[in-house]
């Protein structure tokens, strides 16, 4: 079998995306380390539609190998063993004679992965779609009264209150959602620079329940701190970790009311000082049925949707949470069963003491 010089071998062994070499037959004569680590399958020796089950890769293939084309652009989707989309670029390396011999380099086969290029478009057209939906509600409550405040009930004062009243609610619905929108935008574009300033998780957690309080005795909730009274120093944003928490706590009491109670724990997940810190928040609701549990976090994503907006929910507090522990190098597990209440655990990494 032909070998390809060892200079181009490294060379294409060097590229990110996957690169496969075929002969005449379409048998693969190489492929570089994103091809390998991309399909697992393949086998050099072996014919390439063993492993890419791919209809018009193969036919624009036989194309280029035949010379009715010397190069072929094209895209392809695979649906197991999960879902890609990729493109491809074949580009013919020999005449028509010598392709069609065994062994010897007739087509180069360049594959790019866009699925995640394609998840991310259909994230943003969803998330447009449902941000639009989410202001044109309130926003035509708002025109409507005001509306009717200028014609019929322009002389009822017991309608101008009443409406001026549910006026004032959607507006701030909207200011919430708007707050929230921007908020998600700041932790995005900051994702990938991880913070490094000490901060002291236990009074982050100290003053978060001291803020929510008042909110929780409003709705007949108590907030049991467990976490012990020392200090614990992580490396993060103090901000986004205070959002963290007075998210995870301010949904506890609103979906968890029914249980009366919300619990915030903070504890070391092992003995040794370079473990991670567990941060939970527990509730004793009525949980959460599983199918639900691993959408939570996307934006917009309510279990109930009635009832999320009647708490002043904007749909997006999780999908905050979700990313600024992803900034902070953290995991987020949600654990919850029906009638047994939930539990949101942050795991963080925690600072060298």
């Amino acid at each position: 079998m032909t070998a390809l010089p060892p200079i181009l071998s490294e060379s294409l062994d060097a590229l990110a995306d996957p690169v496969i070499v075929v002969d005449g037959r379409k048998t693969i004569l190489f492929f570089n380390k994103a091809a390998g680590t991309a399909w697992p399958s393949l086998v050099t020796g072996m014919p390439l539609s063993f492993t890419l089950r791919a209809p018009d890769l193969v036919d624009a293939l036989d194309s280029v190998i035949a010379e009715r084309s010397h190069e072929h652009d094209g895209t392809f989707s695979e649906r197991h063993p999960v879902e890609r989309d990729f493109s491809f670029r074949i580009r013919g390396l020999q005449d028509r004679e010598s392709s069609s011999a065994r062994t010897t380099p007739a087509a180069l086969v360049i594959l790019r992965d866009l699925t995640e290029a394609r998840r991310l478009e259909s994230m943003r057209v969803d998330f447009v779609a449902n941000a639009s939906h989410e202001l044109r509600t309130p926003l035509a409550s708002l025109i409507g009264f005001i509306e009717t405040l200028q014609g019929p009930a322009r002389s009822d004062p017991n309608a101008q209150t009443r409406f001026l009243t549910i006026m004032r609610e959607q507006g701030r619905r909207m200011a919430r959602l708007i707050d929230d929108l921007l908020s998600l935008s700041r932790v995005e574009m900051s994702e990938h620079r991880r913070p490094v300033d000490l901060v002291d998780m236990t009074s982050v957690i100290q003053q978060s329940v001291d803020t929510l309080r008042p909110t929780a005795s409003a709705r007949g909730v108590t907030l049991d701190v467990i976490a012990a009274n020392e200090p614990c120093l992580l490396p993060g944003d103090r901000d986004e970790l205070l959002r963290v928490v007075e998210n995870l706590v301010e949904n506890g009491i609103k979906y968890g009311q029914s249980g009366g109670r919300v619990e915030i724990d903070l504890q070391p997940v092992g003995s040794h000082p370079s473990d991670d810190i567990a941060l939970s928040v527990r509730d004793f609701g009525a949980g959460i049925s599983p199918e639900h549990l691993p959408r939570l976090t996307e934006r917009f994503y309510r279990v109930d949707a009635s009832a999320s907006r009647e708490s002043g929910g904007t749909g997006l507090g999780l999908a905050i949470v979700k990313h600024i522990v992803n900034r902070h190098r953290g995991r987020l597990v949600i654990e919850s069963e029906k009638g047994q209440g939930s539990v949101f655990r942050v795991l963080l990494p925690r600072a060298a003491l």
